[in-house]
């Protein structure tokens, strides 16, 4: 099996977790692919990575797994760099929540077994993506989170014009605006408020980030419909745009279309690594303190 290694390379407390990987691999005679900033972080820095087969340069590999080592951003991160690739992803959490990457340091040697032996399930996740009539932004256009419109001056606020399949909705005066798939509901849109959504719903959520009107909510649509997102006031005459995290400076001219991507992202789940499962013991849901 061809498997592919992204992490994170400002923790040295991945160190361990990274032995107990390698021995495992190591006994699965696996090929072992590692991302080039990995790779260096950990050999300058960690651990013996004489494992490793191949290093991956840049976008142009394949692999039949992928394990992002770190902890949600990390797994971020690696989704972009798989993107179309229809290549499955593990989590291996080393951060702190970890709800996309979910499985714990002490479990990766079951986990790695569950996967050898077929042992798990998938999780399409979609994916959603950016168009726009910027010619300066050439960065990569997919987020499994989130794509935010979100304003630059501390002082000040954005007016944001948003049209729903060519109709016009509302004019949303706020700090910012978040379009979040199902994946993205448990992430920065639930922090403003926005409701939390089942991986499989196929929406979008529509969430402002500190209205200034108290009669906004946030929206859940159809992510086969298109958001089209004006932004017609700003002080400084520009905004930035942040699809899961990688932002650009946007100026006011133009606009953004946001629709559903033409592929998923492959999530392999542990048997009991259930969506309801991480509600309870991540979000603690339902939880009584009075108990």
């Amino acid at each position: 099996m061809k498997i592919a290694i992204f992490g994170n390379t400002y923790k040295k407390e991945c160190a361990k977790p990274i032995e107990v990987l390698f021995k495992v691999l190591r006994e699965k005679n696996a090929y072992v692919m590692m991302e080039r900033h990995f790779y260096d972080f950990l050999t300058n820095e960690i651990c013996d990575t004489s494992i490793v087969d191949e290093i991956i340069e840049g976008d142009d590999f394949d692999a039949n797994l992928a394990l992002s080592v770190g902890g949600d951003g990390t797994f971020l991160n690696t989704a972009a760099r798989i993107g179309n690739k229809n290549i499955l992803i593990v989590g291996i959490n080393i951060g702190r929540l970890g709800f996309l990457a979910d499985v714990a340091s002490d479990e990766i040697a079951p986990a790695i077994d569950e996967i050898y032996s077929n042992n798990y399930f998938i999780e399409q996740r979609s994916v959603i993506q950016l168009k726009t009539d910027n010619p300066d932004f050439t960065q990569y256009p997919h987020a499994l989170n989130e794509i935010a419109v979100l304003k630059q001056d501390s002082a000040s606020m954005l007016s944001i014009d948003v049209y729903i399949n060519g109709e016009f909705l509302s004019t949303y005066q706020a700090d910012g605006l978040i379009v979040a798939t199902t994946t993205g509901s448990t992430a920065y849109s639930v922090s403003v408020g926005g409701p939390i959504a089942v991986p499989q719903a196929n929406n979008m959520i529509i969430s402002p980030v500190a209205s200034h009107s108290l009669n906004v909510r946030p929206l859940i649509i159809p992510n086969t419909w298109t958001v089209e997102l004006r932004v017609v006031d700003s002080r400084n005459k520009s905004f930035l745009v942040s699809l899961d995290g990688r932002s650009t400076v946007f100026s006011q001219e133009y606009k953004l279309i946001i629709t559903k991507s033409d592929f998923n992202i492959r999530v392999v789940k542990r048997p009991e690594h259930t969506f309801f499962n991480a509600l309870r013991n991540k979000l603690m849901w339902g939880m009584d303190r009075r108990c």
